[in-house]
């Protein structure tokens, strides 16, 4: 009798198993990635279950930062820029710059809304995600120098009693733990005076100058049409000075950077400059985490050599 013939069918769903089934391909080619990936899940949905928290930007349960929010953080971080452009203190009246500044990103949507909440709490995750942030725009603006100190911009009394942390303190030190500083090397140089005069002094007059001859030489520097001093500059005028105890670090004629979190009028960067210029520090650059700019601005151009984050 001749075998009956079977019309396969044409949609493959609808055919018969194989004698063997195929091995499920996992994102993991060993077993102790999926092993670390997953005690790591049950150990965030413990910590959620002990103090419920909720994502800063879009209110995603457990997570202080989702994973679509943490990933356009990187995304507006991923190419640092120059930004003293936009800030007043930082540029002269005949558009030549004072003091060059890297930004991290810009400040906006979930950038602006990490910072906001990291200077409030400094949650462990989103301090990860601008410390990163922060490193490649450090790396930025150091380019192929070495050996530079990396200043913070010492907050006030008042706001340090309320945060009981100094933002940008804690930023750097978590790189400096982390061997993320790259060439740089912190130093806590700088705290705020207890008084202060609001007139302008003899040192505060030939600032410009000074600094200027300071950064000429720097990859970073370079000239650009500014807007002029800010109003803002008044206010902060002799409100620091460098740290005089025995443990303060010694930065006479070493290459200085200072960091600052957020880039407005430039006025608190001029004024640190100012207090490390007086304590013998070269004054090369700024770098802040995120600066802000006018809506009709251009957009910012992007830091020559700085190392670009990934997207994903």
């Amino acid at each position: 009798m001749e075998p009956l013939h079977v019309e396969r069918n044409p949609d493959p769903d609808l055919e018969p198993p194989a004698p063997t089934a195929a091995k499920h391909r996992s994102d993991y080619s060993q077993w102790w990635p999926r092993a670390a990936d997953g005690a790591a899940n049950a150990g965030r949905e413990l910590l959620a279950l002990a103090a419920p928290v909720e994502c800063v930007c879009c209110g995603t349960e457990d997570f202080a930062l989702c994973g679509p929010c943490e990933r356009a953080v990187r995304i507006l971080t991923r190419t640092p820029f120059r930004a003293e452009g936009q800030a007043p203190a930082l540029m002269d009246v005949n558009g030549s710059v004072i003091l060059p500044v890297v930004a991290a990103g810009i400040y906006r949507e979930e950038l602006a809304q990490a910072v906001l909440s990291f200077k409030k709490h400094g949650q462990g995750q989103l301090g990860s995600v601008l410390s990163k942030a922060l490193s490649r725009a450090i790396n930025g603006a150091g380019g192929t120098l070495r050996g530079y100190c990396l200043i913070p911009v010492p907050t006030t009394n008042s706001a340090f009693r309320k945060r009981g942390f100094s933002p940008v303190h804690l930023l750097l030190r978590n790189l400096d733990r982390s061997g993320s500083l790259g060439a740089g090397n912190l130093a806590d140089a700088l705290r705020k005076s207890r008084a202060f005069t609001q007139g302008p002094s003899a040192a505060n007059n030939d600032l410009s100058g000074r600094l200027r001859a300071l950064v000429q030489a720097h990859p970073m520097a370079g000239g650009q049409k500014g807007l002029g001093r800010g109003a803002r500059a008044k206010r902060v005028r002799g409100s620091m000075r460098a740290r005089s105890s025995p443990l303060a670090p010694d930065i006479r004629g070493r290459p200085c950077i200072i960091v600052d979190d957020v880039l407005t009028t430039g006025a608190t960067l001029a004024e640190a400059a100012r207090a490390v210029h007086r304590a013998g520090g070269v004054v090369v650059g700024a770098v802040v985490l995120a600066a802000t700019r006018p809506p009709d601005a251009a957009e910012p151009s992007a830091v020559p050599g700085a190392p670009a984050g990934t997207g994903g």
